[in-house]
C-alpha cells in the first residue's frame, strides 16, 4: 500500500541561547491561513504605500515605472510571499487580480492598500483595452492571481502577449508555484517533466487526453478536484500503466501538507476506499519504466513487414531504426529473412 507523510513546521527557537543581534523573529500563528511561518503582524509596517505622503521622500517607495508586473504569491502559507513581491505590491499604480476578495486576504495581512481591479477569464477580453491605455498613460500594473504564480493555469497569457506586441516592460517576481512544490516533494523524477493542468472531467475525454501523455518520457504533473480524484488515478492507471510509481500531493505549504507515495494502482485504490481528501490536490506520475517502450520481436517483425512492402529493404531498416533506436545492421538482416519468398 502507498505510504504517506504529513508534517506541520512548529518553530520553537531556543531564546536563551541566542543574542540580540541574531535573535529569530518570535513567529506568531496567522489568523487567516492558520500556518505557524507566517511573518507577525508588524514585520513590514516600516514600508509604506506609493500613495501616502510619506513615501515621497524615499525613492524606493515611488511608484514603479510603466509596464506589467507578473507577481507570484504564496500557494497556502502567507509567510512565501516576497520582499521584491511586497515591494512591487506596495509601488503597484494598480494590482489585477483574479478575484478581488481572496486577493484582499493577503494584502490586508501586510498592509497593502494598492487600488484592486478584477481581472480573470470571463472579464479578460473586456479589461485588457482598458489595461493597455493604463499602460500607455504610464502606469505600472502588477497582475496576480489567487495563489502562486500568475499565468500558471491563471488567465493572462494573452494580456503578456498584447504588452509585447505593443512595445511595454513585461518583468516578474518569481516564487511559489504548486506544480513544482509538488514535483519536488514527491521524490519521483524531476529532471524531465510536463505540466498538463487539470484532466478533462469526463472519464472518456480524460482517458483521450491520458493516451496523448503516455509516450512522454519524463514525470507527468495533473491537478486535479478532490472528488474527481479517484475516478482520474483510475484512469490514469488503465492509460499510463497501474505500475507506475505516483504521488498525491494536498495542502501544500499549509500545516496538514500530505504527500502520498504509491503506484497509480495502489494509490486509486486507496482513495477508492477512503473518499475525497480534503484541500487542492497535485498529482506527480512518475516515467514509464524504459524497458516498458522496447517494442517486442513480434512488434518489430510487424512494422518490418509493413514498411518493405513501400520502402527497400536497406531503407525500412534505417526508418525502424531510426523510429527504435535499435541496430540497423540488425533490423536489416532481419527485414531480408521478412522478404524471402515462403515454400508452398
Amino acid at each position: 500500500m502507498p505510504s504517506g507523510t504529513r508534517h506541520g513546521t512548529k518553530p520553537n527557537p531556543d531564546q536563551n541561547s541566542l543574542t540580540p543581534e541574531n535573535a529569530a523573529p518570535d513567529f506568531a500563528p496567522d489568523d487567516v491561513s492558520e500556518n505557524p511561518l507566517s511573518p507577525p503582524d508588524n514585520s513590514f509596517r516600516t514600508q509604506v504605500n506609493a500613495g501616502d505622503r510619506s513615501s515621497k521622500h524615499d525613492e524606493s517607495l515611488l511608484p514603479l515605472s510603466s509596464g506589467l508586473y507578473l507577481v507570484a504569491t504564496p500557494i497556502g502559507n502567507l509567510g512565501d510571499i516576497t520582499f521584491r513581491a511586497l515591494d512591487m505590491l506596495k509601488r503597484a499604480d494598480i494590482i489585477l487580480c483574479e478575484d478581488t476578495r481572496t486577493s484582499g486576504k493577503l494584502l490586508s495581512r501586510y498592509g497593502v492598500k494598492t487600488k484592486r481591479i478584477a481581472y480573470h477569464e470571463h472579464n479578460a477580453a473586456k479589461m485588457r483595452p482598458e489595461i493597455m491605455d493604463r499602460l500607455s498613460k504610464g502606469q505600472g500594473l502588477a497582475l496576480i492571481s489567487d495563489a502562486g504564480t500568475p499565468l500558471i493555469n491563471d488567465p493572462g497569457y494573452k494580456l503578456v502577449q498584447d504588452c509585447k506586441a505593443e512595445g511595454f516592460n513585461v518583468t516578474a517576481a518569481p516564487g511559489a508555484a504548486s506544480p513544482i512544490v509538488a514535483l519536488i516533494l514527491s521524490g519521483l523524477p524531476s529532471d524531465h517533466f510536463f505540466y498538463a493542468g487539470f484532466l478533462p472531467p469526463k472519464t472518456m475525454a480524460r482517458k483521450k487526453e491520458l493516451a496523448r501523455f503516455a509516450p512522454i518520457p519524463g514525470s507527468l504533473i495533473f491537478l486535479e478536484s478532490p472528488k474527481r480524484l479517484a475516478a482520474s488515478l483510475a484512469d490514469m492507471a488503465e492509460m499510463l500503466g497501474g505500475s507506475r510509481d505516483a504521488a498525491v500531493a494536498r495542502e501544500l505549504t499549509k500545516m496538514f501538507e500530505e504527500v502520498r507515495n504509491g503506484t497509480l494502482d495502489e494509490l486509486a485504490a486507496h482513495y477508492a476506499e477512503q473518499g475525497a481528501p480534503k484541500g487542492e490536490i497535485v498529482v506527480i506520475v512518475g516515467p514509464a519504466d524504459e524497458s516498458d517502450n522496447e517494442p517486442s520481436p513480434e512488434d518489430i517483425d510487424a512494422r518490418l513487414s509493413e514498411l518493405i512492402q513501400t520502402h527497400r529493404t536497406k531503407d525500412a531498416a534505417d526508418i525502424l531504426a531510426k523510429e527504435t533506436g535499435l541496430k540497423k545492421r540488425d533490423l536489416y538482416n532481419r527485414a531480408l529473412e521478412l522478404a524471402k519468398p515462403t515454400g508452398d
